[in-house]
């Protein structure tokens, strides 16, 4: 496993991490996810994210109990607030009440005293972005998290933020990217870029669709993810007819190379200096395994060519609102 620098950090995160967005949050059982984590660590994966909304804190809770048994210093742990916790309309969002009441609560089913990375899951337009920054300031400041970092938020609310608290706020952005979704490509890597704020993606196998498992015309093969109704709740982004055709068509690119397409889907989002790690899901420990063979793996020019060529204008390359992300800045 290969380690990459976290944004202007003191991190050294590996270029394959672990998340636990729809499989510990219920999608899979507690053995598995304790197989998978103990799995991660064999393969010197060493980059844990998760979130306060995954399955309502049940993600973050199994990874309390499992992660708690090993020396804090062994693993940089990441979680994010923003989405509904709870029925209650004010249970949400990035106001200096709800950051500071999420991080407890976060660090409570996490049982740790700290996370290595807090992250604003969304941006919050309802809040004045001044208020957000101050509160998730303060969380550092009370030695609650090290850094902290956002996901999904646009051009012009990462530069707002930089005006306002400084290049240094931030370590890290949370963009969906894959070979199928390059849209980050456009605007926010080179902004980040510029600020020292690196690339810690999530979906670098499409959710699945880039191994290659999902065919056109077939039924879901049964046992996976999208044959599951928890956790295929973001399939129309990256599941069409189009999509697993191009997919098909780059099987043949793979096989030649002599790597599967997981090992391609990783190396390829990984060779990117501005990518810090791809986050990658897993049922079983098999999975994590081969996920961490694509640490370190070159791709030649000929063969990113040859992908370029067989995608052709099937991935979505503009600038595009995440599910959940919202536009607009609000001042005090």
């Amino acid at each position: 496993m290969r380690y990459r620098k976290l944004g202007s950090s003191d991190l050294e995160v590996s270029e394959i991490s672990l998340g636990s967005w729809l499989t510990y949050s219920g999608g899979i059982e507690a053995d598995k996810t304790r197989a998978c984590t103990e799995a991660a660590f064999d393969a010197g994966i060493n980059f844990f994210d998760t979130a306060n909304v995954y399955g309502q804190g049940v993600a973050e809770t199994a990874w309390g109990e499992i992660l708690s048994s090993r020396p804090r210093d062994s693993y940089i742990l990441a979680t994010k607030v923003y989405f509904p916790m709870s029925d209650d309309p004010a249970d949400q969002g990035l106001s200096p009440q709800q950051i500071g009441k999420q991080i407890d609560a976060s660090l409570a089913r996490l049982k740790t005293d700290y996370v290595d990375l807090y992250q604003a899951h969304r941006f919050d337009p309802t809040v004045p972005i001044e208020d957000t920054l101050e509160a998730f300031q303060k969380v550092v400041e009370q030695g609650k998290a090290r850094y902290l970092g956002f996901s999904e938020w646009t051009p012009e609310q990462i530069q707002t933020a930089i005006d306002i608290a400084g290049p240094d706020l931030f370590v890290s952005s949370q963009p969906q990217y894959s070979m199928l979704w390059q849209a980050p490509e456009a605007e926010v890597f080179g902004l980040c870029a510029a600020h020292r704020v690196s690339q810690i993606v999530w979906s670098p196998l499409a959710q699945g669709v880039l191994t290659g498992k999902y065919k056109p015309g077939k039924p879901v093969p049964e046992g996976s993810r999208f044959a599951s109704p928890d956790m295929a709740v973001s399939q129309d982004l990256v599941y069409s007819d189009a999509t697993l055709e191009a997919v098909q068509r780059l099987a043949p690119i793979a096989e030649q190379a002599g790597m599967s397409m997981p090992t391609l889907a990783l190396a390829w989002a990984l060779r990117r200096s501005e990518v810090a790690s791809a986050i990658t899901g897993a049922s079983r420990p098999e999975q994590v395994h081969a996920n961490a063979a694509a640490s370190g793996v070159e791709l030649s020019d000929d063969l990113l060519a040859a992908v370029d060529r067989t995608l052709g204008d099937t991935p979505v390359t503009e600038p595009a609102l995440a599910p959940g992300a919202q536009t607009g800045i609000t001042h005090r």
